[in-house]
């Protein structure tokens, strides 16, 4: 097996275990590269995957506050150059430019891989939107959120994303009055419905596998009724923005992401709330005491396990999972003497080491998941030793149907029940793959492989620019089957067809040998745009 014109020789390993390790790092990192390859081989997969586990976190940036209304000298003047100080104050504060850079940049380069994918997975779960939450200063802080709690527990991720003032404005828990009929107040029942329905226990009853309950006359059964949503909403009221200067909290404080939503006694309802499963909280509670134990009532339903790893192992590993791989992780998710309910640390390592994500080629057509625009962007560039600040990125990411943290509804970019038409597969990413965004994939790919790179973007502080280092591939240029067949195991695993191969070998002869470079071009790009590299299997 041959990657940077090397042969790699590590005793005992059969060519079957390096595609199993790349398919590894493909479902767990950002994008397979050489070095990720050789240490998992040498290691081997379960304790590299504990050295993730254990590996310093990346972050955000710790943003400042910014007013929502920026100021004259800080709003887009589309009369002045980009390189404008107000042109740059409005981009840097007023969009999500800076979140999407940084988290290109952990992407790309970041130690701690696993903890990012995951992160990365959770926040498609628990969606927020760059439609809303436009300010950078509070969108960096929601995200952190999504990699603090990524090896933490579930329930403490619920409790935490629930008091994010960027989700209490997104779902608007925050300045949720306490009903008052005589007013024509009621509870806003946004939060209270999502936080159901996407975030935990989905609409109806579920198995362990995470198939659906059904009643003795074959219905599905109801998780929760609107009356629980109108209980679960009353149970939110009170909650506000932080102050500005650290005062007291007033009923209704203006936007405010730098740090928890508060509570404010006088504006909750401390009546009595029945919640899921007859649970009842009884009346006179406080603000703090409704949401820790409503968090519990959701938390402990035991939907929650299935239908959270169903996603994250949709999100990781494929798209549609067999029941009893869901079966198998919601057993971890729901806890033991060796981990506590919820544990995500102990979810995430089950999923990964689980038979149906690890072993020999996958051959069911069914099996793994397409690479959504962000997987696919960041495996190419791991994948052909390129580096990037992330300016050229994130502009395309739109054209492929995914722009980065802006999905288009709190349901994300596309639904984990999208079934691929005539399959009957589940196949979620499949919902934004169309004529258009195919076609922004191949163009995107065009101009990165067929270029010298991209410069530094003057307007933007310590920018280095988006370049490939395709000099590895040229190496190998006079001997076209070895160099398909060391892409092939990059962009999949040794599993690109024999009759793929022979035509890109074809195309790669076509070019004089004496231009190396062309060659190393024609054969990355003719790969990484293939059908079945676009899958991850």
């Amino acid at each position: 097996f041959q990657a940077h014109g090397v042969v790699f020789c590590v005793p005992g390993v059969s060519d079957a275990k390096k595609s199993d390790a790349i398919r590894f790092l493909t479902q767990a990192t950002f994008g397979p590269t050489d070095a990720l390859l050789t240490q998992v081989l040498q290691v081997g997969i379960p304790t590299f995957l504990d050295q993730q586990l254990a590996a310093p976190q990346s972050s955000y940036p710790d943003l400042p506050f910014v007013p929502s209304q920026a100021a004259a000298n800080c709003m887009r003047d589309n009369s002045k150059p980009n390189t404008d100080p107000q042109n740059i104050c409005a981009r840097d504060n007023y969009t999500l430019y800076q979140v999407q850079l940084r988290f290109l940049q952990n992407a790309l380069n970041g130690e701690d891989q696993l903890r990012q994918r995951v992160a990365f997975a959770l926040s498609q779960i628990l969606v927020t939107s760059g439609v809303e939450i436009n300010l950078a200063y509070g969108m960096t802080r929601y995200q952190q959120i999504m990699l603090d709690h990524a090896f933490g527990n579930y329930r403490d991720l619920l409790y935490n994303m629930t008091l994010s003032p960027a989700m209490g404005r997104y779902l608007d828990m925050a300045n949720s009055n306490k009903p008052d009929a005589a007013r024509g107040i009621s509870a806003n029942e946004n939060f209270a419905r999502e936080i159901l329905q996407l975030f935990s226990t989905g609409l109806y009853d579920l198995n362990l596998d995470g198939t659906f309950k059904r009643n003795a006359n074959g219905a599905l059964i109801a998780t929760y009724t609107q009356t629980t949503i109108e209980n679960f909403a009353r149970v939110f009221t009170g909650w506000t923005y932080p102050s500005f200067d650290g005062s007291a909290a007033v009923r209704n404080n203006p936007v405010y992401y730098i740090s928890p939503m508060v509570a404010v006694a006088s504006n909750h309802d401390t009546g009595a709330k029945t919640l899921l499963g007859g649970s009842v909280l009884p009346a006179g509670q406080s603000a703090q005491k409704d949401l820790n134990d409503a968090i519990d009532n959701i938390f402990n339903h035991p939907n929650v396990g299935p239908f959270v790893a169903k996603q994250l192992i949709q999100k990781l590993v494929g798209g549609s999972p067999t029941p009893a791989y869901v079966a198998r992780i919601a057993t971890v998710f729901n806890g033991s003497s060796f981990s506590p309910r919820g544990d995500l640390r102990a979810v995430v390592r089950a999923i990964l080491l689980d038979p149906e994500a690890r072993g020999e080629i996958k051959t069911s057509a069914a099996y793994g998941h397409l690479k959504e625009p962000v997987l696919f962007v960041a495996n190419m560039l791991r994948g052909l030793n390129g580096r990037s600040d992330g300016v050229y990125l994130r502009a395309f990411f739109g054209g492929m149907g995914q722009e980065l943290f802006f999905a288009p509804t709190v349901f994300n970019f596309y639904p984990p029940d999208n079934v691929l038409p005539a399959s009957g597969s589940f196949a979620p990413e499949f919902a934004i793959f169309n004529s258009t965004t195919v076609f922004s994939r191949v163009n995107f790919a065009n101009n990165l492989i067929f270029s010298n790179g991209f410069a530094p973007d003057p307007s933007v502080s310590g920018a280095t620019g988006t370049y490939l280092d395709l000099a590895p591939l040229q190496a190998l240029a006079s001997d076209p089957a070895a160099l398909v067949d060391k892409l092939s195991f990059t962009f999949a695993h040794g599993a690109l067809s024999a009759s793929a191969q022979r035509i890109i070998i074809e195309a790669v002869n076509a070019v004089p040998a004496s231009d190396t470079l062309g060659r190393a071009r024609t054969a990355a790009y003719l790969v990484v745009t293939a059908g079945q590299t676009n899958i991850g299997r």
